[in-house]
């Protein structure tokens, strides 16, 4: 997979290419990581990438031509990329879309800075416009880290384990079971001894329950999008046994009883 990233900032980024995961990758050759920055496209001796609004306004507005020359030297460097810019007004990332982005040749992104970039980059050099989230950053250069990272550990070989990845929350409408490690016990919690039994396929049946109380409290939207498995079918249904029972040993108990008055 190739990365090309245009920014004003290019030091933003050592950090991510020289730590873990995208580091790794670098080195496997499972990716490469192009950072290309948009002043040196920029005429004159001051290299200005910004100018006021049109029709007046407070802020600035990223110029078009750097933009459109460091867009066609990246499209050049990498044919067949895909070219997206980060914005707030961009589409949400997800899981699924970082899926989909997988299956292109290449990315360049372009971290957009100031009140935003000229609105002729965005209707003509732009094939997909991306927010990470609804709320405004000062740039897309933390939105460009987010992609990269999250691409770029769906590639085959990047991580741990075969099927890491496949195992992540939201990699099925799922968040992740609960983990555990050393100590045993810490400050008076204790690991489940189901972990703790060497049963791998009750540990499993385990994991799997965990995964979907975890979701139903915390992201109830994912189950109704997850095409449920008979066992997944099984294990709500015996919740809901147990929640009738509950609801029905408090239904016969008399009104003082459930007050708590003596």
């Amino acid at each position: 997979m190739e990365f090309t990233v245009l920014t004003i900032f290019p030091d933003m980024f050592q950090a991510l290419l020289g730590h873990g995961i995208i580091r790794k990758a670098i080195s496997l050759k499972k990716i490469n990581v192009t950072i290309l920055n948009i002043r040196d496209f920029a005429p004159g001796p001051h290299r200005v990438t910004d100018d006021t609004p049109y029709g007046g306004g407070c802020g600035m507005v990223m110029k078009p031509e750097p933009l459109a020359s460091a867009i066609r030297e990246a499209k050049h460097r990498a044919c067949g990329s895909k070219t997206i810019l980060l914005t707030p007004q961009g589409r949400v990332f997800t899981q699924d879309i970082a899926r989909s982005l997988l299956t292109f040749d290449g990315l360049i992104l372009v971290c957009g800075r100031y009140e935003g970039v000229d609105e002729r980059i965005r209707s003509d050099f732009v094939d997909f416009e991306i927010s990470i989230g609804d709320y405004v950053l000062t740039g897309g250069e933390l939105a460009a880290m987010v992609i990269i990272d999250a691409v770029t550990r769906l590639i085959p070989g990047t991580l741990g384990g075969a099927d890491s990845a496949g195992k992540d929350s939201f990699s099925d409408y799922l968040i992740e079971h609960a983990h555990y490690t050393k100590p045993r016990t810490f400050e008076g919690q204790s690991v489940p001894e189901m972990l703790l039994s060497g049963h791998h396929q009750e540990i499993e049946k385990w994991r799997l329950e965990s995964s979907l109380i975890r979701t139903f409290l915390k992201r109830k939207d994912l189950l109704e999008r997850r095409a449920l498995s008979r066992q997944e079918i099984d294990i709500l249904k015996k919740w809901r046994f147990e929640l009738e029972n509950i609801i029905h040993s408090q239904s016969v108990r008399s009104p003082d009883t459930l007050s708590g008055s003596q």
